[in-house]
């Protein structure tokens, strides 16, 4: 089982990091880019690991980077200030934990500035990054084609977000007009790569805390009372397939118990995980069931994923067999449940 945390953005400096030479001394000429850390970036990309810039130039720069190294950088921040708030950034701009960021440069003063404000990324100079992709934090166990489309997803991510901020009416217009597709459907062995992806690169929607094996996913596809249901998702901007899953098992005293859920943290905002959730509820009341139970790690990386079951009606309860660090959160099925958006789509729906 895995317990490194992997890395799914390297952040890069550009002076005398991405660029052999400095940017703005080199002008009119222009530093060429490095090619040993050139093709550090194309095998990082085929392990679904995107890549973003934090340098202190002017935003042009980041264009003449990206065309020098032949790379799709997913978020660049270019400017004079902190590169600890340059990376914050970053993150926030991808949904994704700071401590799922890797930060690579050259100077010793950047590297120690940004381990001090942000000590779980992982700080390296230029010469650490090429021993780096040997480490099991940069070496995924699988990587499906959703993992090495992610830096185009990213892409359409932002196109997105920029129609959204031009958008009039609500949210959830907003999505009906994107031709949002949702779609909840049992699992099959031919997921089973996914599934497992998506265990070992969800932290902050990963109700387990931790990776699931395969093979412990493919043994939970026939096992009985149990069921595995995915959750694909859609839109006019791109297919970004698998992004969601969890696992339920029907118990006798009138409980499903939940004891994963999983979702990537390109599906939030799009009300992907508030609709599983409400899929969820109701598949339960049709089954007789009078309660739904998550069990869920009571940390800061968990937050996102606990406001989600607090918003969808579930309440935190004590129960020592959660085990330590963990707590149940319950939703209670007796009063009514929220209408399934019609970009829905599950089994028992009509």
């Amino acid at each position: 089982m895995s317990t490194a945390v992997l890395v799914k953005c390297v952040v890069w400096d550009l002076d005398n990091t991405l660029l052999r030479g400095t940017y703005l001394e080199s002008l009119p000429d222009r530093p060429p880019a490095d090619p040993a850390i050139s093709g550090l970036l194309a095998e990082l990309g085929r392990r679904g690991i995107v890549h973003a810039i934090a340098s202190r130039n002017p935003p042009e720069a980041a264009e003449y980077a990206a065309q020098a190294t032949g790379c799709e950088f997913v978020a660049a921040e270019c400017g004079w200030g902190r590169k600890s708030e340059a990376l914050t950034r970053i993150a926030a701009g991808l949904d994704i934990s700071v401590d799922a960021l890797a930060f690579v440069d050259d100077d010793p003063y950047e590297r120690a500035e940004v381990g001090a404000a942000l000590p779980g990324v992982r700080v390296l100079s230029p010469e650490d990054a090429a021993e780096a992709v040997g480490w099991p934090e940069f070496s995924p166990a699988v990587v499906t084609e959703e993992g090495r489309r992610r830096a185009g997803l990213y892409r359409q991510r932002h196109r997105r977000q920029q129609a959204e901020q031009a958008f009039t009416g609500s949210h959830e217009d907003f999505l009906r007009a994107c031709q949002t597709e949702v779609t909840i459907a049992p699992a099959d062995p031919a997921d089973v790569p996914r599934l497992h992806e998506l265990s070992e690169r969800t932290s902050q929607f990963n109700s387990a805390g931790q990776a699931l094996p395969a093979e412990s996913i493919a043994a939970l596809l026939g096992a009985p009372a149990t069921d595995v249901m995915t959750v694909r998702l859609r839109d006019r901007f791109a297919d970004d397939g698998l992004v969601g899953a969890c696992v339920i098992d029907w118990r006798q005293d009138r409980v499903a118990a939940v004891p994963l859920l999983m979702m990537s943290c390109r599906a939030i905002g799009r009300g992907v995980i508030d609709s599983l959730l409400t899929w969820l509820a109701g598949r339960a009341a049709r089954r007789g069931a009078a309660a739904v139970q998550v069990p869920c790690p009571v940390s800061e990386r968990s937050v996102p994923l606990r406001l989600a079951l607090a918003s969808a009606g579930f309440r935190a309860c004590p129960d020592q067999a959660a085990g330590p660090g963990r707590t149940v959160f319950r939703c209670e099925l007796a009063a009514p449940r929220p209408v399934l958006p019609d970009w829905v789509t599950g089994p028992g729906e009509a």
